[in-house]
């Protein structure tokens, strides 16, 4: 079943630039530069929810400049 998440995260100033491209090229990613207490928000659709834990786990997470994320899935 097709599973949806927004994932808000916070990245060192000076890496804004850089997370953006490299999260902007995750398939299935929407990003989303934002001001407040979170610096960006990823809307990520995928096939399921372990295709969403398996790409924070894999490839929104480890990207250098990441500090913290806060992901909520969204019910269908």
């Amino acid at each position: 079943m097709p599973a949806s998440a927004y994932i808000l995260i916070n990245v060192e100033p000076a890496n804004t630039r850089a997370v953006f491209d490299r999260l902007s090229a995750i398939p299935g990613a929407v990003v989303h530069e934002v001001l407040g207490p979170y610096d960006m928000i990823v809307d990520l659709e995928a096939d399921s929810q372990e295709d969403i834990t398996a790409m924070l786990r894999h490839k929104i997470r480890p990207t250098h400049g990441i500090t913290n994320t806060l992901t909520l899935i969204c019910l269908r």
